[in-house]
């Protein structure tokens, strides 16, 4: 071949082939940006720290976005992927540089309280600005008043770490995991430390509604204070009833003080409760001596369990009450995760705010136990990103990325359902129930349940020989507990009926709040004691008004048949894995179009820095976001995805392209 047979084309720069990730980061970065999230996070979001270079807070964003999206097990992991498309990766936000993966580290370790805040303030905004299901679906019951369920529930991350020795001759360890992480129950081993997060899902569209995390086992109520807050917020959204709101708790939040902060917000909760002391109380004495009001059967297990329903049990002896569904079953060999035994009989109590006959009490057993269903969406969470995987050692710097992770989940899903639309789903959960009328015997003097009882204001144990704080210096809560003189809580520990109707709770301190109290000298006998201090207190009952006779037999309302209870949802798998079959297994090409050739220079220009170069005086937020900004005179990336149906494109700005 001789020289003049040789032709020289120049065609645009083209990219190795791509991860397979790299189209949904594609996407993604598309529709942040067509729907301006990107910009509002540029805005509203700033955080501003030295040795950060020419970085800015979005460039780190971007970064874990495309962490969350790629699933790559660790960073390092996700950066070998990324070291060929750095700079395509960074184009597709806007940006120029990658920050290095130590950076990126530093920069979460350096993350404070209020620049997390405002992200979960966008995140929330834009959860409520975004309505990607025509409807968010719900519960109807039996008397056909719709219901909206929402699951909140905590999920727990172990780190495991070395024993290491102590001694005085060795220096003190320094933990990586110190910051974020402490000691809590894990029902593991020795050496682990965990940190808890507590999870808000909405359970008919699938949607993660917040994250609040916390070392150890977490502040579970005021996690929980703040989840009523973001629930509220999403019920005056949509024009929800806040009554017809209901929140499915587990065993955690079965105690008096957090149930009572449902109930004054206003939100109804269904919850499994851990206050066995309640079946000492008369009014659910008598109704276990009855027969059981039904008998529910698990179709998969086969457990049976007799239900008993209690209408009206008092949470503490001053109110206020609720319904407690007790469910038992005999005890077998083997212990009992759930419940308490007694004579052989395992005893579950469940308390709710659901009505009657609206939710029978087969109904609310069922109901609760579906919150089984939380856990395979959570399972998913760790299958498609795995939130709870270790990105920072500080919890602030591990709080942003879990909102982040949160927020691609809920763009998965509105992507998912405008690729391939799918349909609201209504499933029967519980069968219509025919409910025949009282009989004559039910309605008998003799057979009628005693009025509930009511107490009296407290009466106080008398000082104790110690001369210490009386119990009048105790002052007692709404929610069922105690305040010390030094403002410390003390917690029901004990309940037992006495005399005349009477009934008596042991209040009980925590030894951990006695031991480094300055007034444990004027309370306690010796401020060595191992037990923490107790108050005593008596609720006497008052007298009841009762109806001088029942009413005629033939003016008793008649119960009409029950409807069923239906459950309306969308698909929570098939929408995301629908979207993600389409999005990484099509062609994906990168590539940069070409610049034309510079101009020849023809002299050396000489460059002029201005006073504020020289002097190094403090930029704007414009100025440090421009730093990382990708320079105007850059070659333009082109990407080509194929395989998106043309309404998809017009939905979030892709420009479409015409195929010959």
């Amino acid at each position: 071949m001789t020289h003049s047979e040789i032709t020289i084309q120049i065609t645009p720069q083209s990219l190795p082939s791509p991860p397979s990730w790299m189209g949904e980061v594609a996407a993604f970065a598309q529709v942040l940006t067509h729907t301006g999230i990107l910009k509002t996070i540029q805005e509203q979001v700033r955080f501003a720290r030295a040795r950060f270079g020419q970085y800015d807070l979005i460039d780190f964003v971007v970064v874990l976005i495309g962490y969350v999206v790629s699933g790559e097990p660790t960073l390092l992991s996700f950066y070998e992927r990324l070291t060929a498309f750095a700079e395509a990766f960074m184009a597709l936000f806007g940006r120029h540089c990658l920050p290095h993966r130590s950076t990126l580290s530093r920069f979460l370790a350096a993350l404070d309280e209020a620049t997390v805040e405002t992200l979960r303030t966008l995140f929330q905004t834009d959860l409520l600005a975004r309505t990607p299901f025509p409807s968010p679906g719900g519960m109807v019951d039996r008397t056909g008043q719709p219901w909206l369920v929402m699951d909140v529930d905590g999920t727990r991350a172990t780190a495991r770490q070395r024993a290491l020795p102590h001694g005085e001759t060795l220096p003190v360890p320094h933990r990586r995991f110190d910051g974020v992480c402490a000691p809590g129950y894990t029902g593991r081993k020795r050496g682990e430390v965990v940190r808890t997060r507590t999870v808000i899902l909405q359970a008919h569209t699938h949607q993660f509604l917040g994250t609040f995390g916390g070392p150890g086992n977490g502040d579970y109520r005021g996690e929980l204070l703040r989840a009523i807050q973001v629930i509220t917020s999403y019920a005056t959204k949509f024009a929800l009833p806040i009554a017809c709101v209901l929140l499915r708790l587990d065993g955690l939040y079965g105690n008096a003080a957090p149930l009572i902060d449902i109930l004054k917000a206003g939100l109804g909760f269904i919850a499994r409760s851990k206050d066995y002391t309640l079946l000492d109380l008369e009014v659910v004495k008598q109704a276990l001596s009855r027969s059981p009001d039904q008998v529910s059967t698990h179709p998969e297990s086969g457990m049976t369990r007799a239900l008993y329903d209690c209408p009206q049990v008092p949470l503490t002896p001053v109110g206020p009450r609720v319904r407690l569904v007790v469910a038992t079953h005999p005890a077998t060999s083997s212990p009992t995760p759930v419940g308490v035994e007694r004579d052989g009989t395992v005893y579950e109590l469940c308390v709710s705010t659901l009505p009657s006959p609206a939710f029978l009490s087969s109904d609310v057993l069922d109901l609760y136990l579906h919150r089984g269903s939380f856990e395979p969406v959570l399972a998913d969470e760790d299958h498609a990103q795995d939130s709870d995987r270790w990105c920072s050692h500080t919890c602030h710097g591990q709080e942003f990325w879990q909102i982040l992770s949160q927020w691609a989940w809920n763009l998965r899903l509105e992507l998912g359902q405008t690729l391939s639309s799918s349909d609201l789903r209504t499933t029967e959960f519980a069968k219509a129930a025919a409910v025949e009328p009282a009989s004559a015997v039910e309605l008998a003097p003799s057979e009628k349940q005693p009025p509930p009882v009511t107490y009296g204001p407290p009466q106080w144990a008398r000082p104790s020989f110690t001369g210490g704080f009386p119990g009048s210096a105790f002052t007692l809560q709404p929610d069922g507990t105690l305040h010390c003189p030094a403002d410390r809580p003390l917690y029901p520990q004990e309940r037992r009926p006495e005399r005349g109707g009477s009934l008596r709770v042991l209040y009980a301190a925590r030894i951990s709040h006695c031991r480094g109290c300055p007034l444990r000298s004027q309370c306690q006998e010796s401020s060595s004691s191992v037990k923490p201090r107790r108050v005593s207190v008596v609720f006497w009952p008052l007298p009841c008004e009762r109806s001088a006779s029942p009413p005629p037999l033939e003016d008793a309302p008649k119960r009409l048949p029950l409807a069923p209870v239906m459950w309306k949802d969308w698909p929570r798998c098939r929408i995301r894995r629908e979207w993600l079959k389409v999005i990484r297994s099509e062609t994906v090409i990168f590539a940069f179009a070409a610049t034309p050739a510079p101009l020849p220079v023809t002299m050396v220009t000489e460059q002029v820095f201005t006073r504020a170069q020289r002097a190094r005086w403090r930029l704007s937020w414009q100025e440090r976001l421009a730093r990382n900004a990708r320079p105007s005179d850059a070659p333009p990336l082109l990407v080509t995805l194929h395989g998106l149906p043309a309404t998809f494109a017009q939905s979030f700005g892709f420009d479409l392209l015409s195929i010959a």
